[in-house]
């Protein structure tokens, strides 16, 4: 957990970077919003995704799909772990937009306590079932079903800073972020965003 006692990272000499964290149901157009965002913020931020590791080569994928490992032993160590890197990223400086499907309460809560001390700015993304569906099946990439089971579940928990629109262009969706980004109070301490308060009333 960042420790706000050393604001800047002795060896880089920065202060903690920020981190924008979307949540959106498979196919809401969180990796748009996200590219947008990277393209439009007022600084260099990082795009990070859990679908970036996989699609990189990171994991035995192979050998997962053949059942020679078994992929449920290995997911959890594998979000954790993914999760945990994002504070080493922003302990040393970088500003980061991050993908996450907060696919429990649990995992929510668990990624609170995790970056507790950053100042992460929480994005909620919202799109209609029908539409989810219709593009989860015009992608192709992605297991059937994913869509429904999200929508159903992963905003149910979750307490926002802004929320947005799938179906919006996705520029009007990134300036309507960074204007409320830009517009959050400071000191953290004094001014808690939406996972401050959900780790406060845990």
């Amino acid at each position: 957990m960042a420790d706000l006692s050393s604001p800047r990272d002795l060896q880089t000499g920065l202060p903690p970077g920020r981190i924008l964290l979307i949540n959106g149901a498979s196919s809401s157009g969180k990796s748009t919003l996200a590219r947008m965002l990277q393209a439009r913020m007022p600084g260099p931020f990082w795009h990070i995704s859990i679908d970036h590791l996989r699609d990189s080569g990171v994991l035995p994928t192979a050998r997962i799909r053949s059942r020679e490992f078994d992929w449920r032993a290995l997911r959890e160590p594998f979000f954790i772990g993914f999760e945990r890197s994002l504070v080493a990223y922003a302990e040393a400086g970088n500003d980061l937009i991050v993908e996450h499907i907060m696919e429990s309460e649990a995992w929510l809560t668990r990624l609170a306590m995790t970056l507790a001390g950053l100042d992460v700015f929480f994005i909620g993304v919202h799109c209609p079932l029908d539409e989810l569906e219709r593009r989860e099946i015009a992608r192709g990439d992605r297991p059937l079903g994913d869509a429904r089971r999200d929508f159903h579940r992963i905003h149910s928990y979750c307490t926002y800073d802004v929320e947005v629109d799938g179906t919006v262009d996705a520029a009007a969706n990134a300036d309507a972020v960074i204007a409320a980004w830009q517009a959050r109070r400071q000191p953290l301490s004094d001014h808690p965003r939406a996972l401050d308060r959900l780790r406060e009333s845990s």
